[in-house]
């Protein structure tokens, strides 16, 4: 089976990791270092605090996780990180309010992906909690990886491997699923990932199942599955039902990750995710590309 060239161009240049130091970050730490060696992407960690006191030596160690992953050699450099073919960058801010220090940096510098740990313990997503008033103007380019608080997520953090097998794609009439389904076939794909299925999940009535493309992929099968009931909770079920590694939805919304999981059956998801959400907010960049490439590739 050939695949055309274009699946091969990486599309993420530039991924965000914000890390709080917490270990609920470790996960979403060694998601967003994966991702970045995969892509040969930018990496840029970012740590929000109240005065300037931080400790440097707290931010998560890449060249740690990269020789624990066998892929430098003890005692590297950091000229060697380079030369994996990623560049990482580690910020530090001063500011009262990390969502809006955020937001703030993201105004400024372009992002491909978000790379977030979540904490539904809390009672709610901080990050989703605060009102997005100020225009971002970032034009939902931001397709976010969310990886829950407990959840070990497809990346371990101990060795690097890759447990990626069942992925949860679920679909509507709107927004299209088409960039989910391409984002789902991408990431088994650039992963090397040698067997698995999609399972593609639409709830409501059948005659309102979306007419989509499925792109053939070897090793990879494609399950439809049509059910009925409350949207989020039959996600949910299924995702449990079927040991689901990864949910990819398309997201609404043009302002932003925040603003396209607001009030959204993705933020509900999420309060009850057994294992990390991929959200595409629909018509951005991202998913424009994805819905581009899905044309050229063979269908199944």
């Amino acid at each position: 089976m050939s695949f055309p060239d274009s699946l091969n161009i990486p599309i993420l240049r530039n991924i965000f990791h914000p890390s709080d130091f917490t270990e609920a970050s470790e996960g979403a730490f060694a998601h967003a270092l994966k991702t970045a060696l995969m892509a040969q992407a930018n990496l840029t960690i970012l740590h929000v605090s109240s005065d300037r006191d931080t400790d440097w030596m707290e931010f998560p160690g890449v060249r740690a996780a990269l020789e624990r992953w066998g892929l430098l050699p003890r005692n590297s450099r950091r000229s060697d990180v380079a030369q994996l073919g990623i560049h990482v960058k580690k910020v530090q801010a001063v500011h009262q309010d990390p969502v809006e220090s955020v937001i703030s940096y993201l105004a400024e510098h372009t992002t491909d992906l978000i790379v977030l740990a979540t904490d539904q313990s809390k009672g709610g997503l901080p990050w989703l909690n605060k009102s997005v008033a100020v225009p971002i103007a970032l034009e939902s380019r931001q397709m976010t990886l969310f990886i829950p608080k407990g959840v070990a997520g497809f990346i371990s953090p101990h060795d690097g491997s890759i447990s990626l097998t069942n992925i949860l794609i679920p679909v509507a009439s709107t927004p299209s699923g088409q960039a989910a389904l391409q984002a789902a076939v991408r990431m088994a794909y650039r992963l090397n990932r040698p067997v698995g299925v999609f399972t593609v999940l639409h709830v409501g009535e059948n005659g309102d199942m979306p007419d989509l493309h499925y792109s053939d992929i070897p090793g990879w099968q494609w399950e439809i599955v049509m059910k009925q009931g409350d949207v989020v909770d039959v996600i949910c079920e299924t995702a449990e039902e079927i040991n689901a590694d990864l949910l990819v939805m398309t997201t609404e919304g043009r302002h932003g990750f925040l603003d396209a999981l607001r009030g959204s059956h993705s933020e509900r998801v999420l309060h009850k995710a057994t294992c990390p959400l991929l959200a595409i907010p629909a018509g951005g960049f991202i998913a424009s590309v994805l819905e581009a490439e899905s044309e050229s590739r063979p269908a199944s």
